[in-house]
């Protein structure tokens, strides 16, 4: 099947709670959410080097200059985050392919369709999300 075809009959499929879990459909329509997630990504990545080699420009005025490496240096860091969520959606594409995505890696449960759909990225469910934030919490208090 061309790829048009498979992005245009996933844009049109949403998963539902009332199908099996992770069957054939939902795991080629988290896919290609990943894939597309990663190639805009990708995409602003490559206008954001393209802009600031054009950006290489000295300003005179002092204050140019400072707002301009602010600006550069907030560019740098979104890309980073950016660079770090690669990472997070090339992990998840292979546990597509190993057939672990969508379950919680402390507890091997479903995470839940409506909540992979917010963040296809997500390695627990919903619930031991919430106990690692506490213990972080309490932790961070301490």
């Amino acid at each position: 099947m061309k790829t048009a075809a498979v992005r245009a009959e996933v844009a049109e499929y949403r998963p539902s709670e009332d199908e099996e879990f992770m069957n054939d459909r939902q795991q080629e329509y988290f896919k290609e959410k990943l894939l597309l997630w990663k190639e805009e990504i990708l995409r602003e990545s490559r206008e954001t080097l393209t802009h600031l080699q054009s950006e290489t420009e000295n300003h005179p005025d002092l204050a140019d200059r400072a707002s301009s490496e602010t600006d550069r240096a907030l560019e740098l860091r979104t890309r980073d985050r950016q660079r770090k969520l690669i990472s997070k959606i090339d992990e998840a594409l292979r546990r597509i392919e190993e057939g672990t995505y969508g379950y919680c890696e402390e507890t091997g449960e479903p995470i839940g369709v409506a909540r992979l759909d917010a963040r296809p990225i997500a390695t627990l469910s919903l619930e031991a999300q919430e106990r690692h934030e506490r213990r972080e919490r309490v932790h961070r208090d301490d």
